[in-house]
């Protein structure tokens, strides 16, 4: 049985039957899991859609029982939410994450959910022996897959306005603390400008996404 953890965060919604106004993203997604369930079968899935269920924004709260040696009744309520969501994280094979680049990064929704999973005692260790690098993930052995969609082009990894793109980047930076030790980026181009360029670059994005999806499966 493999597992993946398949996080949407698009404010668009996906339908099968839709044609417009479709979240590019969320369509990517579904390509990818459909591939990867007809490549192996026994495969859970765990959708967290952001959009519909937001995480909650860390607080003062939040912070004081994340970092507290005896967690109160109380703070043990505070953090059930996290708990839940780490959980999730660790119980997934593949974590595939389907999001559009808002004003050149993650939604807000999306940087909510890192910011709960991503936590002291159980995803990362802090030692200020280790000197000027006190962070070490916990979690190891996952693979995480960016399926992305934006308006402009020329953001992916190598190309010219890739400086520009803090979705990819952020992501692939983050990706220890989820125990990811693979990164795979796909993206749809060209979404504002609605040309023959954008129709190439989201037929593309599909066939890397079920390829990608045969080649992990």
């Amino acid at each position: 049985m493999k597992t993946i953890l398949y996080i949407s965060c698009s404010a668009r919604e996906y339908h099968p039957e839709q044609v417009e106004h479709l979240s590019i993203s969320r369509s990517l997604g579904e390509a990818f899991l459909s591939e990867y369930k007809s490549q192996y079968g026994q495969t859970k899935v765990i959708h967290r859609d952001l959009s519909r269920q937001p995480p909650s924004f860390i607080t003062t709260d939040f912070l004081a029982a994340t970092f507290s040696e005896d967690v109160s009744e109380e703070q043990q309520k505070i953090l059930a939410e996290s708990d839940a969501l780490i959980q999730e994280v660790m119980d997934a094979d593949v974590i595939v994450i389907s999001s559009p680049m808002y004003n050149y990064g993650m939604p807000a929704v999306l940087k909510a959910w890192f910011d709960q999973v991503i936590r002291i005692g159980k995803t990362f260790t802090f030692d200020l022996a280790r000197g000027d690098k006190p962070l070490e993930p916990i979690l190891c052995g996952k693979k995480l897959v960016l399926l992305a969609s934006w308006g402009e082009f020329n953001f992916k990894k190598g190309d010219s306005l890739y400086f520009m793109n803090h979705l990819t980047s952020h992501i692939e930076q983050l990706c220890p603390y989820l125990g990811a030790e693979q990164f795979f980026e796909i993206a749809s181009e060209y979404q504002e400008f609605g040309d023959e360029r954008h129709l190439q670059s989201k037929a593309q994005a599909f066939v890397e996404a079920k390829a990608l999806a045969r080649e992990l499966a």
